[in-house]
């Protein structure tokens, strides 16, 4: 089959790999007919190499349609449409009982001293081979495939997938009080989200991004936007009586604009031989840290600030002195994908389209283009938001 694989950093491409196959009696094989490029992939291709392997399948938004079933799978048949969550959980273990399925103890990557598998994303998270590919083995399925109608276009569904429910989470563990204000920190897939989902939940939001295509687009879903200047954190006092907004989502990450510095040291730990690198990121790694910096200062005093972006710096320098005084209450992880599906499929599936997950893709290619279309992204060309993939 054709796929999306990782060859070094800075560089992927489409090619011929082997077909998933059924390994385990609870598997299933589905023929992937959507899948996405997620704001996290663009941390493999030029941050997270040394934790790849040359060849790696890539992708963890996929959907598609179930082609083999193995012998102990109850849910699903050969025919049935999917979602697939970028989260590999049992969902009978400890913490899957309580909601964690990304901290899933069956699935828990301990050597690496990580949490669940996830799809395409590295050694330290199972190696699993990814969703940007035209066939794809979900393991464990009867908990980790969504099934879905028939009616409804993919793009309607596929966000289920990964970044819907990280932009849910991430509004619900903003802790917003009753008619309090959200702050959103870009404007990227998961913050055009976590913005509308505030507006959804009857929110005053305010979002910050330095693109300008990216705050068009949420100003049509009655988003307030200011661009990323340098007075940005007065500004968004001045919108909010002075103190900041009750709550902040980060949902920019490691890859902030800003610190060059730490841009530099990001870049050429990716280029030491990998166990070189794979030790500096596990203990002298530093991420970019605008974003987070920014929602710390701009958040009012006794706010939450909820973490959607990834961090994976090991010796992040903190404002510890700032957050205390301020009584800052901060909120993360990777998200619980699972957990959110029952409160987002009917929205998702209202006429309405509350949410509008039918306006954010802007770059519909075939998987061929899928190497050219990470660059696009990369580098916010072209008034690129949201690329799906079609195998």
């Amino acid at each position: 089959m054709r796929a999306l694989t990782w060859q070094a950093t800075m560089k992927v491409a489409v090619d011929e790999v082997p077909d998933p196959v059924i390994e385990q009696p609870t598997d299933v094989v589905i023929r992937v007919t959507s899948t996405a490029i997620c704001g996290s992939d663009l941390h493999l291709y030029d941050v997270l190499g040394p934790f790849l392997s040359k060849g790696d399948v890539l992708g963890h938004e996929p959907m598609g349609v179930v082609e083999q079933v193995g012998s102990e799978v109850r849910n699903l048949a050969v025919g049935d449409r999917i979602v697939v969550p970028f989260v590999i959980a049992c969902g009978s273990c400890f913490m899957c009982q309580r909601g964690l399925t990304t901290q899933c103890e069956t699935t828990q990557n301990r050597e690496s001293g990580t949490g669940a598998s996830l799809y395409g994303y590295t050694e330290l998270y199972g190696s699993v081979p990814g969703g940007q590919a035209e066939r794809l083995r979900v393991p464990l399925a009867d908990f980790n495939a969504i099934k879905v109608g028939s009616e409804l276009p993919d793009e309607r569904y596929l966000f289920l997938s990964d970044i819907l429910p990280t932009a849910w989470q991430g509004v619900q563990y903003a802790e917003l009080p009753e008619g309090g204000v959200l702050g959103v920190i870009g404007l990227g897939p998961v913050g055009q989200f976590a913005a509308r989902i505030g507006r959804y939940l009857g929110h005053r939001v305010i979002a910050v991004d330095p693109v300008a295509e990216r705050r068009e687009m949420a100003e049509r879903h009655g988003i307030e936007t200011l661009d990323l200047t340098d007075d940005v954190l007065d500004r968004l006092r001045e919108l909010t009586d002075g103190r900041g907004p009750d709550s902040i989502v980060d949902a920019v990450g490691m890859e902030a604009h800003g610190n060059p510095g730490a841009a530099f040291a990001q870049f050429a730990a990716g280029l030491l031989p990998d166990p070189l690198a794979k030790k500096a990121a596990k203990t002298v790694g530093v991420d970019r840290m605008a974003a987070l910096l920014l929602a710390l200062d701009a958040v009012r005093r006794g706010g939450t600030v909820s973490l959607s972006g990834v961090y994976v710096g090991a010796a992040d320098p903190m404002p510890f002195v700032t957050m205390f005084d301020k009584g800052i209450t901060l909120r993360m992880g990777q998200c619980n994908v699972q957990s959110w599906i029952d409160t987002l499929l009917p929205i998702v599936e209202d006429p309405a389209d509350p949410l509008g997950v039918e306006d954010l893709v802007t770059h519909t290619v075939p998987l061929d283009e899928a190497a050219r279309m990470y660059d696009v992204f990369k580098k916010k060309e072209d008034g690129c938001i949201k690329v799906v993939l079609k195998p």
